[in-house]
């Protein structure tokens, strides 16, 4: 079997292709000789992190004729992340991160579900509170800056010059993305309650609800 892809950015035609046409992403492990869409390459994340690698490709961020300050990190994220604004993963080149949101199989199809079954035992799950739906719309979140979270291998996403809804490939509707945002709040509600000061973590989430919702297609963006 092959697939019908969109288009890929240079940086990512020079990838390898999986048995089916999908490019293997610089970040994939390979478990067994084969690729694992799932896992995260020994190295890979400290390699991200130290050298300002593309999580999609593997080429350097940094901006080579304006250097660093000009430099913008694009990274794709469900919905709730536009909410929480914190990422598990590296940034990438925004050509890289808009192809990713409109060909990875599990961001483009609604009905996929994450597949856990045969996952190597020394796997470790991302920090924080992984939500394993699949909420049917991907996020390019596009900021001039890098941020880390103090003690944890999550990403702050700064304040966006762009942000880019998809849902299935293409650009999301306005509803699409509000139902994937409104769907997924009481799975964050849920966690903010447990935690040592509830009132105010909710008071919280209902903030960074609001100030999500000025970002979806259509909003005050």
């Amino acid at each position: 079997m092959t697939v019908t892809l969109p288009a890929p950015p240079p940086r990512v035609a020079r990838l390898p292709c999986n048995k089916v046409g999908y490019p293997i992403p610089w970040f994939v492990a390979r478990i067994n000789g084969e690729p694992d869409f799932r896992v995260v390459g020994e190295g890979k994340m400290h390699g991200a992190i130290t050298f300002r690698c593309c999580w999609i490709c593997g080429d350097s961020l940094i901006n080579r004729t304006l250097g660093a300050a000009a430099t913008q990190y694009a990274y794709v994220v469900g919905p709730m992340c536009a909410a929480n604004r914190t990422s598990p993963e590296p940034p990438a080149h925004r050509d890289c991160a808009v192809y990713a949101a409109t060909a990875c199989p599990f961001l483009t199809t609604p009905g996929m579900r994450r597949r856990d079954a045969n996952l190597p035992e020394d796997a470790a799950a991302p920090d924080g509170v992984m939500i394993k739906r699949n909420p049917g719309v991907a996020v390019v979140w596009v900021t001039p800056g890098w941020h880390m979270i103090p003690g944890y291998r999550l990403f702050h996403l700064g304040e966006p010059v762009e942000t880019l809804w998809f849902a299935e490939g293409r650009p999301a509707t306005r509803d699409e993305a509000l139902a994937a945002i409104d769907s997924g709040m009481p799975i964050l509600r849920s966690e903010a309650e447990q935690d040592q000061d509830p009132d105010m973590a909710l008071a919280l989430l209902e903030v960074q609800y609001e100030r999500a919702l000025l970002l979806v297609p259509g909003g005050g963006q």
